[in-house]
């Protein structure tokens, strides 16, 4: 018998390929955990405190509610990782707060729902992608709708994407990168100054042993990106 061979990445679409809206305007989204090359911060991780991140987002405010998919294609399964599913988020709205509850029905939520991640949880499940496999990419996909939702919270994605289509006015995306840090490699260490978790090249503030040290943190202008420096990036003889 064949055996089912797992792929290096799912493939399959993520919710906004299959949902049209129904007017043109687009949502502009932003949030303050996406740094300016497109990285997620790892306090919303499964390594951090895997805490929600915050969103804000602007455009048609014509919706009654907003819905939203966070999905990573780049998972080694047959089917996007869903991240977090939420509904009823009012129409009035245009941003959420970070660290909501891990809960159907969050805090100071009023109607909005928190449906069933791809681990079997509500709320927001935290990246993690496997170590070696490289940057994933998590879709921010928000939603306006033109009525209020009432669906099951252990509803599967698949149906929520059938109510998505017959209820979408306008729709936005935005995107966030994350990668595992390698335990060795992106150490910490009071004797090297990396971009840990950061592309080559990004700048870090420095350490608070750096600083003890008198020394700045890693900036792109360095001569050695890992010799000992001043806080004016002057490189300390060996």
């Amino acid at each position: 018998m064949a055996q089912h061979k797992q792929p290096a990445h799912s493939g399959a679409a993520i919710t906004s390929l299959k949902v049209q809206a129904s007017r043109p305007a687009a949502i502009a989204m932003t949030s303050p955990a996406i740094d300016v090359d497109g990285w997620l911060s790892i306090d919303h991780a499964q390594a951090g405190d895997e805490t929600s991140p915050p969103l804000s987002w602007s455009g048609n405010l014509e919706v009654v509610t907003w819905a939203l998919v966070v999905e990573d294609p780049d998972a080694p399964r047959d089917e996007p990782v869903v991240h977090w599913l939420v509904w009823n988020i009012p129409g009035a709205w245009t941003s959420l707060p970070a660290g909501l509850d891990k809960s159907a029905h969050p805090r100071d939520g009023h109607d909005l729902v928190q449906g069933l991640n791809t681990g079997g949880r509500p709320g927001w499940l935290g990246m993690a992608p496997p170590e070696g496999h490289g940057p994933h990419r998590y879709y921010f996909q928000l939603f306006g709708l033109d009525r209020r939702l009432d669906l099951a919270e252990d509803i599967p994605l698949v149906e929520f994407v059938n109510v998505l289509k017959g209820a979408t006015i306008a729709k936005g995306e935005l995107v966030g990168r994350f990668e595992t840090p390698h335990p060795t490699l992106d150490a910490p260490s009071r004797a090297r100054t990396g971009a840990y978790g950061r592309e080559e090249g990004a700048p870090r503030s420095p350490t608070e042993a750096e600083r003890n040290a008198g020394r700045g943190g890693l900036d792109r202008d360095d001569p050695d990106r890992h010799a000992p420096h001043d806080p004016d990036g002057v490189v300390r003889p060996g």
